[in-house]
C-alpha cells in the first residue's frame, strides 16, 4: 500500500488485479465472488465484452470536449433517460454527490425564482446524499457530519416514512421549496417505506398542494435495482427531479440530475455546470 494515499478508507489487505463477470482475482491468484459490486456500482460486472468494446471505441475516437459544444453520445443518453423515466431534461456530471448538489442548487434557484428569499429543503433522518458540503449537510447521519461544522443551512430534517411529519412542517414553514428523499434508504441501513406507494403518493400530493419540488435520490435504487428502471416506477407517481449515478456508469464516473416540467427549465447558462 502506498504511503502517499490519504487515509480516507479502512482498506482491506487485498489487491485486485482483474475481474470477469461476477468474479474478482487478487494479486495472489485467489478468486472472489464480488458481492460488493464496487459499492453498488458494477451492474454489468467486470470486463463485459460489449461494455469494453463501447469504451474502447469511444476513447479511440474522442475522450473529452467541453459542454459548450454539441456532444452526440451525451444527447443520445439524455434522450434514452427521458424515454425510460418520463422526465424531460438531464444534467450530466461525474458522481452521485454532484448529481445531488445539482438538485439542491436547482431547488434553491427554483425557490428564488418564485420569490422565496431563504428557500429550505425537507430531508430525511438516516439519509445519505454524499460527502460534499451541501450533500453532507443534507445527509441525516450525525456521524458523517461530525467535524465538518459549520454545516450548510437550509435543510429541515424529518423522520423517514413519516408523512405526517412532512405535513406538520408544511403548516409552520412558508419557505420550503422541495423534498429530497431516497425511495429506499441505502447507507442508512436499507430502509424501505412500509407502504412505498402510499408514502410516495403522499409526498407527491404535499408537494403539489404547496408548489414544492419532489426530488428523489435514486443513486442507489435507480437503473434496474428494484425490478423497474427506477424505484419511483413502483409508486404510480413521477417526481420533479431525480438523481442517478452508480449503476448508470457501471464503473465509469457519471452522474445525472434528471428533471421534469418547470424544474427542467430552471437552470439557464451560467447557473450550473
Amino acid at each position: 500500500m502506498s504511503e502517499h494515499l490519504m487515509n480516507t478508507y479502512g482498506r482491506q489487505p487485498v489487491t485486485f488485479e482483474k475481474g470477469s463477470g461476477v468474479w474478482l482475482y487478487d494479486t495472489d491468484g485467489n478468486q472472489y465472488l464480488d458481492a460488493l459490486s464496487g459499492v453498488a456500482v458494477n451492474g454489468l460486472g467486470h470486463a463485459h465484452p460489449k461494455f469494453v468494446a463501447a469504451l474502447n471505441a469511444q476513447i479511440s475516437r474522442l475522450i473529452h470536449v467541453s459542454n459548450i459544444y454539441q456532444i452526440a453520445e451525451q444527447a443520445r443518453l439524455a434522450d434514452k433517460l427521458a424515454e425510460i423515466s418520463g422526465m424531460d431534461k438531464v444534467f450530466f456530471c461525474n458522481s452521485g454527490c454532484e448529481a445531488n448538489e445539482a438538485a439542491i442548487k436547482l431547488a434553491r434557484l427554483y425557490g428564488h425564482n418564485k420569490g422565496v428569499e431563504s428557500p429550505e429543503i425537507i430531508v430525511m433522518e438516516r439519509s445519505f446524499h454524499g460527502r460534499t458540503m451541501a450533500t453532507l449537510s443534507a445527509t441525516g447521519n450525525r456521524k458523517t457530519q461530525a467535524g465538518f461544522e459549520p454545516l450548510v443551512s437550509g435543510f429541515i430534517r424529518v423522520p423517514f416514512d413519516d408523512l405526517e411529519a412532512v405535513k406538520q412542517v408544511a403548516k409552520r414553514k412558508n419557505n420550503v421549496v422541495a423534498i429530497l428523499v431516497e425511495p429506499v434508504q441505502g447507507e442508512g441501513g436499507v430502509h424501505i417505506p412500509a407502504d412505498m406507494r402510499s408514502y410516495m403518493q403522499g409526498l407527491r400530493k404535499v408537494c403539489d398542494d404547496h408548489g414544492w419540488l419532489l426530488m428523489l435520490d435514486e443513486v442507489q435504487s435507480g437503473i434496474g435495482r428494484t425490478g423497474t428502471w427506477f424505484a419511483f416506477q413502483h409508486t404510480g407517481m413521477v417526481p420533479d427531479v431525480m438523481t442517478l449515478a452508480k449503476g448508470l456508469g457501471s464503473g465509469v464516473p457519471i452522474g445525472a440530475c434528471v428533471a421534469k416540467g418547470a424544474a427542467a427549465d430552471t437552470f439557464t447558462p451560467g447557473k450550473h455546470g
